[in-house]
């Protein structure tokens, strides 16, 4: 089969997983990875993978089936980063979601979901590494299973929920309140991208989460 990719970010730290699918099943299917929708053309699937671009009915006609693929319980959690302010809220597990894409965010019909537990101790790339193996995972069952998957439309008793955009704001920490009370925060901010911050005596400092090996 003929896919396509579309990941908007060439440093989402998701390519590196991309990149090793693609060879993996590159006997199989004819894998294209792009950056914006101008480069795309047509095939079996497109797969929206970390997309920040809308991508118009023009573009999906061109493909038989458009995929997204979300970090939340949909109809809860439509837009921007849902596993990261779900497990700042506290949350133990991450749903993952593959819908069909639609023009309004994240409310397409759905494929496939699947519950992945994080633990309270897991760090930022070690959440990075369960879902973006989930994601692949995901994709694969889509591939191979998509004569017999029987897309569902999402529940329309419950009332969607919607994250807006996270800002370097929402990375600051507290420097008054406890790490214990602030964990959650911390331990999801990347420290390349997007690093837990705070400001002291008119200073900001980068704060960097390390796990050590227990002695």
């Amino acid at each position: 089969m003929n896919i396509t990719v579309l990941c908007s970010d060439a440093a989402h730290p998701v390519n590196a997983y991309l990149n090793a699918w693609a060879q993996e099943v590159s006997a199989s299917h004819n894998i294209n990875i792009v950056r914006t929708r101008e480069e795309l053309t047509s095939g079996d699937f497109l797969f929206l993978i970390s997309c920040s671009e809308l991508i118009k009915a023009e573009h999906k006609a061109n493909y038989r089936h458009t995929l997204v693929v979300h970090a939340s319980d949909l109809p809860k959690g439509r837009g921007w980063s849902p596993h990261i302010w779900d497990i700042i809220q506290g949350r133990d597990a991450i749903t993952l979601s593959l819908l069909e894409a639609e023009d309004k965010v994240d409310s397409g019909r759905i494929w496939l979901k699947r519950k992945i537990p994080v633990k309270k101790t897991a760090i930022w790339h070690e959440v990075n590494h369960l879902l973006f193996q989930a994601e692949i995972k995901l994709m694969n069952e889509a591939l191979v299973n998509h004569e017999e998957i029987e897309p569902y439309q999402q529940d329309t008793e419950i009332e969607p929920t919607y994250h807006r955009k996270r800002t370097p704001e929402d990375s600051r920490v507290d420097s008054n309140s406890s790490i214990a009370d602030q964990f959650d925060l911390i331990r999801m901010c990347d420290p390349y991208r997007y690093p837990a911050w705070f400001e002291l005596h008119g200073q900001k400092y980068k704060l960097v989460l390390e796990k050590m090996e227990n002695e």
